[in-house]
């Protein structure tokens, strides 16, 4: 059975069941070109409706029994690892993901939506003190409806993260994912969903442009917006979303560090490099955007840097052996050699690589990059490793902290005392200790310092806070008097 099959979704948008919309947007496979159908493409409208229908029906999910809404999750589960194959084929024609990255992703979403099974049965509140014969309890309760904007790197994932926690916590979802990679990451879900018996209407996916994103920021039946993406966009839907006091999540963007310190393995150094740097052509905001090597090892890393780079094979990533695929589109093709260039402009050496083609980008390293270059500080989202040397630890941890962003960090090192010392220096959300900036483990707050969020968590014992509100409530044998 095929529960992705084209003639299910084309031309439609999902709210409890699939309907037929005026507008449609073009489904192409990133590293051919090649059609592979059309989504429904919702407008203001739309956007609108879904959250009055949303927010009616989540009262009655809401109300269920936890082990109701147990139940769909545990279907669900087993409906998504069955079509596993399917989903990641997807991901790899629609989001130009190589197998590997598309494997890892649709594990862990499986890994993510297991966790999401004792959500419901978790802890609704505490007990609080108060005087003899009385109550007083903090309660957990629903936000009512999420609205989730969510991006096209790891589409699948980070729609999930958010969209899975949010119902089983007992929210209805409003969910627009990137146009570009709607059917792997929206679709799926909805139909993962679906399958599983999620009461219709809990569950609304409507890809769209900035209309009806705008409109989910907006929409006064929206109680929280969960946004992953630019940090120019995060503060527009933070704007937006100010105006109807609505509860923000922003996870941003990144420019994070590698730290390679003079006393680590050089083969394992440079493994890290090639993986946090590489990894999905670099399009991911924990991505390693500025690699420090101590001077002592400068060099002989640089060099191992290089030469493993250019082993890198680039093409499409169905094909066996592909190590870079492409980028989601030309116009991010065209930007990272723009920022190449600049950044050469301004002083740095291209060692190998520097050139688009297509949706495709040469995997690039650049070094002789100082504080006042911009390619320093700005995210690139592309292919693109930054080599810099650092003479002590106090300059690594200062070089670290240039820049507004604080997302992650990671430092490689034979003594793990002394990169504690360092990384409890450095203002990042996410620290790892001997390995490199790309991790998330399903189980763990995600999020960033400065600009890389606003400070707000998703994931493992975060998500309770970020998708449920606080209510006090008092209970007592009978009313007291007052005074007057």
């Amino acid at each position: 059975m095929s529960i992705l099959a084209n003639e299910i979704w084309d031309k439609k948008l999902f709210s409890g069941a699939w309907q037929l919309t005026r507008e449609s947007y073009q489904v192409v496979e990133v590293a051919t070109g090649e059609r592979l159908g059309q989504i429904g493409y919702a407008s203001a409208i739309d956007i609108a409706n879904a959250a009055q229908r949303a927010k009616d029906v989540q009262k009655q999910w809401g109300a269920l029994s936890y082990q109701e809404r147990q139940v769909v999750f545990e279907k669900a589960v087993q409906i998504f690892s069955e079509n596993q194959t399917e989903v990641i084929e997807w991901l790899i024609k629609e989001s130009g993901s190589i197998q590997l990255k598309a494997s890892f992703e649709v594990s862990v979403s499986i890994q993510l939506l297991k966790h999401c099974i004792g959500l419901p049965a978790s802890e609704q509140g505490t007990l609080l003190p108060t005087q003899p014969g009385k109550l007083s309890i903090a309660k957990r309760v629903p936000l009512g409806v999420v609205g989730v904007i969510s991006p096209f790197n790891f589409p699948l994932y980070l729609a999930l993260r958010v969209v899975g926690p949010a119902l089983a916590l007992g929210n209805a979802v409003v969910l627009k994912p990137d146009e570009r990679t709607a059917v792997c990451s929206g679709y799926a879900i909805a139909r993962i969903f679906e399958l599983a018996g999620l009461p219709k209407g809990l569950l609304h996916v409507l890809p769209g442009g900035a209309e009806a994103g705008e409109a989910l920021t907006l929409d006064k039946n929206i109680a929280s917006i969960q946004f992953t993406g630019s940090t120019h966009v995060g503060r527009i839907v933070g704007a937006n979303a100010a105006k109807t006091l609505k509860k923000v999540s922003l996870e941003l963007g990144g420019k994070n560090s590698l730290i390679i310190l003079d006393d680590a393995d050089i083969e394992l150094a440079v493994e890290n490099i090639a993986w946090g740097a590489f990894l999905h052509s670099g399009q991911i905001c924990m991505s390693s955007g500025k690699i420090l090597i101590q001077e002592k090892i400068y060099e002989q890393v640089k060099q191992r840097v290089i030469e493993k780079v250019k082993t890198f094979v680039v093409g499409n990533p169905l094909q066996s052996g592909v190590t870079i695929g492409p980028l989601i589109n030309d116009k991010q093709s065209q930007r990272v050699e723009q920022l190449v260039n600049e950044a050469i402009a301004h002083g740095a050496k291209l060692e190998v690589g520097g050139h688009a083609n297509g949706v495709f980008f040469e995997p690039t390293v650049l070094v002789d990059v100082t504080q006042d270059n911009p390619i320093f500080t700005e995210e690139i989202f592309g292919p693109v490793a930054v080599l810099i040397p650092f003479g002590s630890d106090e300059q690594a941890i200062t070089l670290a902290n240039v820049g507004d962003y604080g997302l992650s960090a990671g430092i490689i090192t034979s003594n793990v005392g002394r990169g504690m010392q360092l990384g409890q220096q450095l203002n990042v959300g996410m620290l790892h200790i001997n390995d490199q900036t790309v991790k998330d483990e399903t189980v763990n707050p995600f999020g960033g310092f400065g600009a890389s969020g606003n400070g707000t968590r998703v994931g493992g014992p975060a998500n309770p806070d970020e998708f449920s509100q606080w209510q006090w409530m008092t209970v007592q044998t009978e009313a007291p008097h007052y005074p007057f």
